[in-house]
C-alpha cells in the first residue's frame, strides 16, 4: 500500500479524481488542511463517483501532524523544482507521495528541508505544471510498476457481445 499527501487542495473535482485513483489501487489519501473546499462539495462527490466507500482518507491540520503519526515514514515531494525525476527513486510499499496545492505547489521551507527527497516528473519547459491529479495518477502507478502491482488484478475479461445485424 502508497500513501498519497494532499498538502492544501484547492480544487474539489481534482480531490475527487484522486480519492477516485486511491479508491481504484488501494491507496490511503491524507489531506492537510485548510482544504479549498468542503468535503461535502458535490464537485468532489461526483469526481469520485461511487468510490468514497473504498478509500481510506485521513485530515490533519497541518502537514507535521502527518509526520509524527509515521515518523519513520518515507516521503517524497513532487515538485516541478525537483532535481531528480520520479522515475529514478526506488519507490517501496508504504511510502508516500506528497503533492501541493493547485496554484502555489508545496511550500519552499517543505521543499528546502527535503531537497534530496524532491521529484519532478518530466515535461516541457514552457508548461508551468501537469494537473494535480494527473500528477498523482503517473506518480501512484510509477511507484506501483516498480513494485509489480501489488494486490492489484492484472487482466480483464471479454465478454461476448451479440451484435445485432443492420
Amino acid at each position: 500500500m502508497f500513501h498519497i499527501v494532499l498538502v492544501e487542495p484547492e480544487i474539489p473535482q481534482n480531490a475527487g479524481n484522486i480519492a477516485r485513483t486511491c479508491a481504484a489501487t488501494g491507496t490511503t489519501l491524507h489531506m492537510i488542511r485548510p482544504l479549498g473546499f468542503e468535503v461535502t462539495d458535490k464537485y468532489l462527490k461526483r469526481a469520485g463517483l461511487d468510490y468514497w466507500n473504498l478509500v481510506e482518507i485521513y485530515y490533519y491540520d497541518s502537514f507535521q501532524e502527518l509526520q509524527d503519526k509515521y515518523p519513520d515514514g518515507r516521503f517524497f515531494f513532487f515538485t516541478t523544482k525537483g532535481r531528480h525525476r520520479h522515475s529514478d527513486v526506488r519507490f517501496q510499499e508504504g511510502d508516500f507521495l506528497v503533492f501541493g496545492k493547485e496554484t502555489k505547489g508545496l511550500p519552499e521551507e517543505l521543499l528546502m528541508k527535503n531537497e534530496e527527497t524532491c521529484l519532478r516528473i518530466p515535461m516541457f519547459s514552457e508548461a508551468r505544471s501537469l494537473n494535480l491529479s494527473n500528477s498523482v495518477a503517473v506518480a501512484l502507478y510509477e511507484a506501483l510498476r516498480q513494485n509489480d502491482y501489488p494486490r492489484l488484478l492484472d487482466e480483464g475479461e471479454l465478454h461476448e457481445h451479440k451484435w445485432k445485424e443492420v
